[in-house]
């Protein structure tokens, strides 16, 4: 089955009783995991880095991104209470690090096993390192990436999961341990990549979900898709073609004030992309193509077979002035009109009698 994510990420406005509605919701749409992002401000950007578009067009405020990412700030006290209440619900837990501090405080205070990559730390070479010597499996975005940065970034996580520690960090050691038998079963074991487009929204033309198919086939490991388009479109299309992880980012409201709430999906929205998606891998099937039970009963009716056109009398000859190709599918197959012509009936037949081979 698909990993379907439903992505917090910071919609909850640093408000501790948004934070717990997200879960809520997220359990009651019937996502496999709730996620949020874990970051100290001070930690994470320099007074002066300044808002993208995007965030500027959704928060209707021009701002330095210290000062708007400090607001949406979740404590690791509360981070503690959500994972508590996650696990009541039965549904995982999951935060993005975005700096050192806050991937320490996931990895051995909350115990996570799994862990995220942001598209934008795919180049941060030392921090994508970090991941890899936790021993965790790694979900890696990929948005504003090429095939390359991709390579190069698998190539330091292959060495951190295969690093003893006395080789030093490099371009090089990266790419031989990319290269290396270990490395490549490593990554096979730990990573799975995530296409992604890095727009709020992202526009439709800009989505390129054939782009999962050549990071499949360029790494050989399994690709999913993290969303940032408008609606439910998208993710549904991404599991028909492959995706073996979807997230979409949700809110309560659309209309609520912070930089990400525009492209997300209200709670009943991804419900129905939840649905949708479910929806979506029963009707993959499993790709042998037969009948199936359902269509069994319709055989016979929707098919056709050998009919008399008019009524026959044993000891004529069949041609195609007395017999015919009609419904139902019960009789002599059609493939055996050509043998029929010039044969002789054996009893007599009235005008829609199906023909025997009697």
């Amino acid at each position: 089955m698909t990993l379907i994510i439903a992505e917090a990420g910071v919609n909850h406005n640093g408000q501790r009783d948004l934070a717990f509605r997200l879960v809520d919701a997220a359990h009651d749409a019937g996502a496999d995991i709730v996620k949020f992002q874990t970051f100290k401000s001070q930690n994470l950007v320099t007074s002066s880095a300044v808002q993208a578009e995007y965030q500027v067009a959704n928060t209707n405020k021009t701002e330095s991104q210290l000062a708007m990412l400090s607001r949406l700030e979740l404590s690791y006290e509360v981070h503690k209470e959500l994972i508590d209440y996650c696990n009541q619900l039965g549904i995982e837990f999951l935060s993005t690090a975005f700096d050192e501090e806050s991937l320490n405080f996931l990895v051995n205070d909350l115990n996570l096993k799994t862990l995220k990559i942001p598209s934008g730390e795919i180049t941060n070479a030392p921090f994508v390192l970090s991941h890899a010597l936790t021993g965790c499996n790694i979900m890696l975005s990929t948005g504003m990436a090429t095939l390359s940065e991709i390579e190069d970034a698998l190539g330091v996580l292959a060495f951190g999961f295969t690093s003893d520690g006395d080789v030093e960090p490099s371009r090089s050691e990266f790419q031989k341990a990319y290269s290396s038998n270990a490395g490549q079963r490593a990554l096979k074991e730990k990573v799975r990549i995530l296409h992604c487009t890095t727009e709020y929204p992202a526009p439709m033309n800009e989505i390129n979900l054939r782009a999962m198919d050549s990071m499949a086939l360029a790494f050989g490991l399994p690709t999913g898709y993290s969303d940032h388009s408008q609606g439910i479109t998208i993710p549904v299309a991404a599991v028909a073609r492959g995706a073996v992880i979807i997230e979409k980012h949700f809110t309560l409201d659309k209309n609520m004030e912070g930089p990400d709430h525009k492209a997300s999906l209200e709670p009943n929205e991804l419900a129905e992309m939840v649905k949708a998606i479910r929806n979506v891998e029963l009707a993959l099937g499993d790709g042998v193509k037969r009948p199936t039970a359902s269509e069994q009963k319709n055989k016979s009716i929707a098919r056709r077979s050998i009919v008399a056109t008019k009524d026959i009398s044993s000891g004529s000859n069949f041609s195609s002035d007395n017999i015919a190709i009609k419904r139902p599918g019960d009789g002599i197959s059609p493939y055996e009109y050509w043998n029929m012509q010039g044969k002789t009936a054996k009893k007599d037949y009235r005008e829609g009698d199906r023909i025997s081979n009697d």
